[in-house]
């Protein structure tokens, strides 16, 4: 019989959390995971304006900053309000990656003929409809474009300290930017590295007689999160990927599983993965 896969399983170890909760977490984390098709290397794109935001960064004083669209930067997961809103108090936001483009600083200067800094900051057309939508991830962005451009440039941006102007979509001139098209991976793998089995051990339970279900216990030295994995299950097989290593695991099993039944839990002080596999029962002689 065909395996027939089943990728809601793998689950964060959110012990107080309500079931809704971790399916909330689950479908978020699930989306993130998915990949985007390959691309050509670069190339150059021209931003349009949406809207500009306000805001200090240290000696560089006055500081603003273009948020512009392009239909060629890819969008990020399209996640609902729930399913970020339970990213963020799982504290796994940092796993939501939103793709932008990040261009060079440009001297302009502001109304009163002062000069200031700007930055532009290029996402996809449809995120930026998703935020004009939704002020809760329009703030949310911000905040990731802000921290990004503090990263990038090492400067020292205000964070609370910012507001988006409302007669001005732009400050100074938009230039041609030169993007990636190639992604980079969530999570880096070191160049030239090989997939590693993982260890791990397989017990039925209970010990004697027909089992009722399987325990498996996989050891995961080099993960930190459950969310760094994909854990599929058919009816006879175990499949496990992802971590720095990365880990490539396929088992088959001699037994008949229910992985609709199934349950995962990761370890994050032992590091070990636990999957759960109720057997499906025997049927004795008509």
């Amino acid at each position: 019989m065909a395996s027939q896969t089943d990728k809601s399983l793998l689950s964060a170890e959110l012990e107080e959390e309500d079931d809704d909760f971790k399916q909330l977490l689950l479908q978020a984390t699930q989306k993130i995971q998915s990949t985007m098709p390959s691309l050509p290397a670069s190339k150059p794109i021209q931003p349009q304006p949406g809207f500009c935001i306000k805001t200090h960064a240290g000696s560089q004083g006055k500081v603003f900053v273009n948020i512009c669209r392009s239909p060629h930067i890819p969008p990020p997961p399209d996640l609902s309000r729930q399913e970020l809103e339970c990213l963020i108090e799982s504290d796994s936001a940092s796993s939501f990656r939103i793709p932008m483009s990040l261009g060079e600083p440009h001297a302009e200067l502001d109304n009163s003929g002062n000069g200031c800094t700007a930055y532009d900051v290029v996402i996809n057309f449809g995120f930026f409809s998703k935020l004009e939508a939704d002020p809760f991830f329009k703030d949310f962005f911000i905040m990731v474009a802000l921290e990004g451009l503090a990263d990038k440039y090492t400067m020292d941006v205000n964070h609370p300290d910012w507001r988006i102007l409302k007669n001005r979509k732009f400050m100074g001139t938009l230039s041609e930017q030169t993007i990636r098209t190639k992604s980079r991976p969530v999570i880096q793998e070191v160049a030239g590295s090989s997939p590693v089995v993982p260890k791990f051990t397989i017990r039925a339970e209970p010990a004697g007689g027909p089992p009722d279900f399987l325990l498996a216990e996989i050891h995961l030295p080099r993960v930190g999160s459950a969310l760094e994995l994909s854990l599929e299950l058919g009816q006879d097989r175990v499949v496990l990927r992802g971590g720095p290593d990365p880990y490539d695991l396929d088992i088959y099993i001699p037994h008949d599983i229910i992985p609709e039944h199934s349950c995962a839990r990761f370890h994050r002080g032992t590091s070990v993965l636990t999957v759960k596999m109720p057997i499906q029962p025997q049927l004795g002689p008509p």
